[in-house]
């Protein structure tokens, strides 16, 4: 069961479907896509020597030679490990040594930066820039056959974090990405060969996940010329390419309802736009559906239960006349069809509708457990349930409205902030005493970094974010410093960030 069998069905059945396309231009095929996958598959396992199950880090940003990698990799059986390209090379070094990974796939942009640090990370035996002549010679190898996998085999290490700060990588199966493809086509959106998919959100999350769904019906993959999320030029690529879907962090869904808004542009041509990764304010997705009409969905899941746990379906939020249909759009919809979804109090048990709970989950969607982390694994699965660590309350009919995160995370733009990694890095700056980091309310990002610090006068905010450029993502940053005589703290000494986050409001 290996889920590179998707792509070898699909180039056996339909090879001369249009398959990667950069913009509006077509790249290749799909027999050219699988054969390339193959050729980099036999590159890895004859020339360098891989094995099975080794791991392969994908450092690269949006491109279409992304997907032949990911492909490569599985094809191979080995394990693909795509990494954020926004993190800083320091932090992508320590995954690389946490994941143990054997080779790196990096793009040209992202390359200076890793292979400066490769001295230390003496298990790395290969790296591939792509366009180099060691990448085109993975494709100038022959090609594999497919190999064989288990369906509990690990396919999908992802790099995720907790509230200590340090990442944690989430083992996803063969098994679990075969049964979010079946959620996906049960409760998020049909698929015809006829689509194509945009990946304007980062492919190392959940925009790369979706791809599964399109290589087996046989759709289009559209790379944006820029690598990335641009309003207009999606709006061009909908009206160039027709059909088009994407997955979308809400912050984005904004800005693109804004620009289609402002500027009076045809939207005929985007199909489906799948929103998630983040809170959605309910005027937004108001808004959203009274300029670019019934074309949206809304997903919940995390890294540990990728994309599956509810959905909000377009129906559901197109149906104006329904009695709740305000409370609904406010939720982020039922349970998906292969999971089980339970809100619970400590031992547990479940809690009367409308209570609020940890929000648990438990299906084969769900991961095997964290990388080499036997104890966060045993915290976060308990007789055969995920405890997420998000709170919320489900209705009569089933529908989950998240009340608020028992971790720490900030989310901005769609992306994962963990505060402790952030102090950390603040706390090496030898004039701060204190720091405290949380999330401030944002009507563009959801939520901005804002750092309490507690520090000598000759402290700057300069010197503060130069620390944090060096260290850490740019995304990552504090967007506000606050300078206070004191942290508030509780009889046990822990800093009440509730204090903190009530002051800011205030």
């Amino acid at each position: 069961m290996n889920i590179a069998e998707f792509l070898a069905r699909t180039a056996r059945v339909s090879p001369e479907r249009p398959a990667l396309f950069h913009g509006e231009t077509c790249l290749c095929d799909y027999r050219e896509f699988a054969s390339r996958a193959a050729r980099i598959a036999g590159a890895l396992t004859r020339r360098h020597g891989l094995a099975e199950g080794e791991r392969v880090v994908v450092f690269m940003g949006n491109c279409a030679e992304y997907l032949e990698v990911l492909y490569g990799i599985w094809w191979a059986g080995l394990v693909a490990v795509p990494v954020n390209a926004k993190l800083h090379p320091r932090e992508v070094a320590w995954i690389v040594e946490d994941a143990q990974a054997a080779a790196i796939f990096l793009c040209p942009e992202r390359a200076p930066g890793m292979l400066a640090l490769l001295p230390d990370l003496p298990g790395v035996r290969q790296t591939f820039t792509a366009g180099s002549s060691a990448y085109t010679g993975l494709l100038a190898s022959e090609p594999l056959p497919l190999c064989h996998r288990a369906p509990d085999d690990l396919a999908w290490l992802f790099y995720t974090s907790g509230t200590t700060g340090r990442p944690k990588g989430v083992m996803l199966t063969h098994r679990n990405l075969a049964n979010m493809v079946a959620c996906y086509f049960m409760d998020v959106d049909e698929v015809s060969p006829d689509d194509a998919i945009v990946y304007a959100a980062p492919m190392s999350h959940g925009a790369g996940l979706y791809n599964f769904m399109h290589v087996i019906k046989g759709a289009r993959h559209v790379v944006p010329r820029s690598g990335g999320f641009d309003e207009a030029e999606l709006v061009e690529l909908a009206a160039c390419v027709g059909r088009l879907s994407m997955f979308a962090a809400p912050t984005m869904v904004k800005r693109l309802v804004e620009h289609v808004a402002a500027s009076g542009a045809d939207v005929s041509g985007f199909k489906t736009i799948v929103y998630g990764g983040g809170p959605m304010y309910v005027a937004d997705i108001r808004r959203a559906l009274a300029v670019m009409g019934d074309r949206f969905v809304q997903i919940y899941g995390q890294g540990e239960s990728p994309m599956t746990i509810t959905a909000l379906s377009r129906a559901q939020l197109a149906g104006r006349d329904h009695p709740r249909w305000a409370e609904r759009i406010a939720s982020v919809g039922a349970a998906q069809s292969l999971v089980e979804v339970r809100v619970a109090g400590p031992d547990g048990e479940p809690l009367p509708a409308g209570e609020v709970g940890e929000v648990l989950v438990r299906g084969d969607v769900v991961m095997r457990g964290y990388w080499r982390n036997e104890a966060a694994t045993t915290r976060a699965l308990r007789e055969g349930w995920l405890w997420t660590g998000d709170m919320g309350s489900l209705d009569e009919d089933g529908f989950l409205s998240l009340r608020d995160r028992s971790k720490d995370v900030i989310i901005s733009g769609g992306s994962n902030i963990y505060p402790r990694e952030v102090e950390e890095v603040l706390l090496r700056h030898p004039g701060v005493r204190e720091v405290s980091v949380v999330g401030k309310p944002d009507p563009e990002w959801g939520e901005v970094v804002v750092a309490f610090l507690v520090a000598g006068a000759d402290v700057d905010e300069r010197a503060l974010d130069a620390l944090c450029l060096a260290e850490i993502a740019r995304f990552k940053r504090p967007k506000e410093y606050r300078f206070v005589d004191a942290l508030p703290k509780n009889n046990y000494g822990k800093v009440l960030k509730t204090e903190l986050r009530r002051q800011l409001q205030a």
